[in-house]
């Protein structure tokens, strides 16, 4: 069974949600050719989710970044407050589930580890706070999801070369006193965006035991042309 998977370049995030309930209400409508794995990267995005706690926001909306220049806060999975910014590859996997929704969290965050692990970095998933972990504590990846009636949208974000001085605006996913980090930050060097995200779709399709195939930038979304790199 395969995958099919795109890289989308840029996309704002309100964008790339409507892409994924257009997939997913194909989907449920029983038209399973729509599961698809959508690959981004997004312009300066901080997202709260439904369990996001205010204080968790250490900056006013008037000292942010003017709104051209990044996306307006936004509600998201039930998760706390996420930063997406450029250098940041987000997986965006619009699949049924047959295994559970633990079962897909972990092959999200395998699929982000083997990617690292292709630079020299190790990280893995830590269940206690979803999300990918270096042997040191710093947090890699960040993974959200949500699901409804077995249909999972949204998915991970793995820093790859994003500015990392960005997640000083929050108190990422909640979670106090850790470091985030990047594969360019402990490594050196990191791969493009666009090799990151076959690296990543091949792992994740197989992990989810089916086969990657790339595919055009799937319909029915129309993405304005200054949103795709």
């Amino acid at each position: 069974m395969t995958l099919g998977w795109a890289w989308l370049g840029r996309v704002p995030y309100a964008d790339a949600v409507a892409h994924m309930e257009a997939l997913r209400g194909r989907i449920l409508d029983g038209d399973d050719a729509a599961e698809t794995l959508l690959l981004v990267e997004h312009p300066p995005t901080i997202t709260m989710g439904r369990r996001a706690r205010a204080e968790h926001m250490l900056v006013s909306d008037e000292a942010l970044p003017p709104r051209d220049e990044r996306d307006t806060v936004t509600p998201r999975a039930a998760s706390d407050v996420t930063y997406h910014g450029p250098g940041q590859l987000v997986a965006y996997p619009v699949v049924r589930l047959h295994e559970g929704v633990v079962a897909h969290v972990e092959a999200l965050a395998a699929a982000a580890a083997e990617v690292a692990a292709a630079h020299g970095v190790q990280a893995a998933f830590d269940r206690a706070r979803p999300g990918l972990f270096t042997p040191a504590g710093a947090k890699l990846a960040a993974i959200g999801v949500h699901v409804h009636r077995r249909v999972a949208i949204h998915g991970l974000a793995l820093n790859v070369t994003t500015a990392l001085d960005a997640f000083d605006l929050i108190v990422p996913c909640g979670l106090r006193d850790i470091q985030v980090t990047s594969i360019a930050a402990l490594s050196g060097h990191a791969p493009t965006l666009a090799d990151a995200a076959a690296v990543f779709a091949d792992a994740f399709a197989r992990l989810a035991g089916r086969t990657a195939c790339a595919v055009d930038a799937p319909s029915p979304l129309q993405l304005h042309p200054s949103s795709v790199e």
